[in-house]
């Protein structure tokens, strides 16, 4: 059975609208996944929404509304969000659904009888906003240590998952799986960590506290810690204990991607809990970082978030790709404001890639009655022979901003090579006809290349260069040979089209 490239959003939390940060988080799946597409392999994006949970709970009541009326209102604004950004995900997962409910209740009655589950009596303190409980030695004065908001003591009785009992294999994997989490700092941040004893994991919350989550089996009286339901997920969403072999096909997932505050959750709660249940490691967890806006981390809580609609709206999607993916290195911190994104728009969308569209367009249009010339494939115009292994060897190391990076060189090799050969001037004499074709035929499939690999990046742009030359996308590239040939064929009639990024004056007026 050929394994399918499985990779996974993290399921967003639904007590408020979708912002930046999870459009950053999808997109960049997103582009993993049509990459991966490109190279002809299967492909399995998953996204959903965590609807359980106090914080969903209490948002419901303050809208006065049922819990489950609250969620249904909320979730098709996420996929109206990825409608727009054009995010391909294979499945939509909601822990609402009955089939995730089912096979968290099987894993939670599997662990109870093998005794990683217990019931005990717990005095500690307790954060409402991250619906965690802390320690005394835990606290950092006297408040959470993940939010630094005030936290409650609370005694209760609750079922307990047996963590402690797991940290030295866990350590242990981590040091021999080196790449298992990624960047390498966020590893040595979780080694850091785990220096610490462990504490069980409580992963029940008191129906007199938290009525809105699944009913832990077995109890009328409790349901299930929102984190313990979320993860599992990842496999309720691959088949586990539904389809056997929908989940041998997808199992361990390539990737699990989200950002750096819940990087704990993923690299101590979930490979204990897939641990425990004897299922296998995924291959990668990897954690980016922040979108700030002056200085501050974008969130619901703070209040500072920007609507990704709204960007979309007034900009385009692939404006706000290009500028999500080239921005930061993924894993670091980003700094978000309109006037950045206004400038990446005008030099390197308008002045680079769009400015050569227009001119080589215009050049054949004039020159050559509008159809692509008989040239000579590498005849005088340099792209990279080693672009299509740049690209591609930065995407598999997740390094988005590298592979634009390798394209943004070309676009930029080829304007200077505009202004370098002088078309306008090669028209002027009758005996250099044949050189005026090489060059225009040359830039033509210089941005025919660009154009196959932004699909992955910047699908809307990259479907109308390829429309307006004429150009059906391979269904599969997956070597240098395949990508190197020329794509365009001479005689086609093109067509310029509206600039590709129009001037911000015109485009917003």
């Amino acid at each position: 059975m050929t394994k399918t490239y499985y990779l996974t959003t993290p399921i967003y939390y639904v007590n408020g609208k979708p912002h930046i940060g999870h459009a950053y988080t999808s997109i960049l799946c997103d582009t993993f996944a049509r990459f991966h597409r490109m190279l002809g392999e299967n492909v399995f994006y998953i996204t959903g929404t965590d609807e359980h949970g106090i914080k969903v709970q209490k948002a419901a009541l303050e809208q006065g509304k049922e819990p489950k009326a609250f969620v249904d209102a909320i979730v098709p604004e996420f996929k109206e969000l990825w409608r727009v950004l054009g995010i391909q995900y294979d499945y939509f997962i909601r822990t609402t659904d009955d089939d995730h409910k089912t096979v968290v209740r099987k894993v939670l009655s599997e662990l109870e009888k093998k005794g990683d589950i217990y019931k005990a009596s717990y005095k500690g303190w307790y954060c409402t906003p991250c619906e965690s409980f802390w320690t005394a030695l835990q606290l950092k004065d006297g408040k959470c240590p993940d939010c630094n908001r005030g936290v409650d003591q609370i005694e209760e009785e609750n079922y307990f998952f047996k963590m402690s009992a797991y940290q030295p294999w866990l350590i242990d994997y981590i040091q021999k799986h080196p790449d298992f989490i990624q960047p390498e700092y966020r590893k040595n941040e979780v080694l850091g960590f785990l220096k610490e004893p462990l504490e069980d994991l409580c992963i029940t919350r008191p129906k007199t506290r938290l009525t809105w989550g699944i009913e832990y089996p077995g109890s009328k009286d409790h349901v299930v810690y929102v984190w313990f339901d979320a993860l599992l997920n990842y496999l309720s969403g691959a088949g586990y204990l539904l389809d056997d072999k929908k989940f041998k096909s997808l199992w361990p997932a390539d990737l699990h991607l989200m950002a750096k505050d819940i990087l704990r959750q993923h690299t101590i709660f979930w490979p204990i809990m897939l641990k425990a249940m004897g299922v296998e490691m995924p291959k990668l967890v990897f954690a980016h970082g922040w979108w700030r806006i002056g200085g501050a981390k974008m969130s619901k809580s703070v209040g500072n978030v920007v609507d990704p609609i709204a960007t979309v709206q007034k900009y385009g999607s692939d404006v706000l790709r290009y500028f999500l993916l080239n921005e930061v290195t993924l894993g670091l911190d980003g700094t978000y404001s309109e006037e950045l994104l206004v400038e990446r728009y005008s030099s390197d969308l308008a002045n680079g890639l769009g400015n050569l569209w227009h001119r080589t367009a215009s050049m054949i249009e004039k020159y050559f009655e509008g159809k692509i010339p008989q040239g000579k494939s590498g005849s005088r115009f340099y792209m990279p022979l080693k672009l299509w292994e740049d690209v591609s060897k930065a995407v598999f190391a997740y390094a988005p901003r590298e592979a634009l990076g390798g394209m943004w060189a070309v676009i930029t090799r080829a304007n200077q090579f505009v202004e370098e050969t002088k078309p306008w001037a090669l028209a002027k004499d009758p005996s250099k006809k044949e050189e005026l074709a090489d060059v225009l035929f040359n830039l033509a499939d210089s941005v025919a290349h660009v154009a196959i690999l932004l699909q992955a990046f910047m699908p809307e742009t990259a479907k109308k260069i390829l429309e307006r030359l004429k150009i059906t996308a391979p269904e599969k590239i997956s070597t240098d040979s395949e990508f190197s040939k020329p794509l365009i064929a001479a005689g086609t009639t093109i067509e310029k089209g509206e600039p590709l990024f129009p001037r911000l004056d015109e485009k917003t007026s």
